[in-house]
């Protein structure tokens, strides 16, 4: 199965990074990979998205113009990219600063207060990871515990003492959607 997936936020909310950290755990997964950013002009503030790519065969192209998944963690993000979900796909929004109730009918919406759980964990840092748990666990692209296991390598050694905030995090998100978020 091939997985593509758009993440999309404002710069500073650590997009790059929770796609970094899916890309890391497909390849210890044995999986197919791509990862690819895409800035804007500011460095902080700006917007911010990544293409990834999952899958079980070879990858033609690491451009993802109709994302099977997206996340959307700012309402400029949401209107950029939620029309491009295939029908079918899913979209994992950050309610905390989405504020829209109009969504598509042909699409699964997660709907997840990111910021609110990320400041109950410790960190509204760690809202990015709060939706990268909650999308992993309902599409089942990899293994939560293979982007668990992935964070030592992604997040810089000097930053290793927010491991365990991060992990809480993924498992929160993924907690919710079995919850039925």
């Amino acid at each position: 199965m091939t997985h593509e997936i758009i993440m999309a936020g404002f710069g500073g909310q650590g997009i790059m990074l929770i796609g970094t950290l899916l890309t890391y755990a497909g390849m210890k997964e044995g999986k197919k990979v791509s990862w690819l950013p895409s800035y804007g002009p500011e460095m902080r503030g700006g917007t911010a998205n990544c293409a990834v790519v999952v899958s079980d065969e070879e990858i033609a192209s690491p451009v993802v113009t109709e994302p099977t998944s997206c996340i959307v963690m700012n309402g400029p993000s949401f209107v950029k990219f939620h029309k491009a979900v295939v029908p079918g796909g899913l979209l994992v929004l950050n309610s905390s600063l989405v504020k829209v109730d109009d969504y598509r009918g042909d699409i699964r919406v997660l709907k997840i207060p990111a910021n609110e759980v990320a400041r109950e964990i410790g960190s509204e840092k760690v809202a990015n990871m709060v939706c990268l748990g909650a999308l992993v666990e309902a599409i089942s692209c990899v293994p939560l515990e293979s982007v668990i296991r992935s964070l030592k390598d992604v997040i810089h050694e000097r930053h290793h003492d927010l491991l365990p905030m991060n992990e809480e995090a993924l498992r929160k998100g993924a907690s919710l959607v079995r919850a039925g978020v």
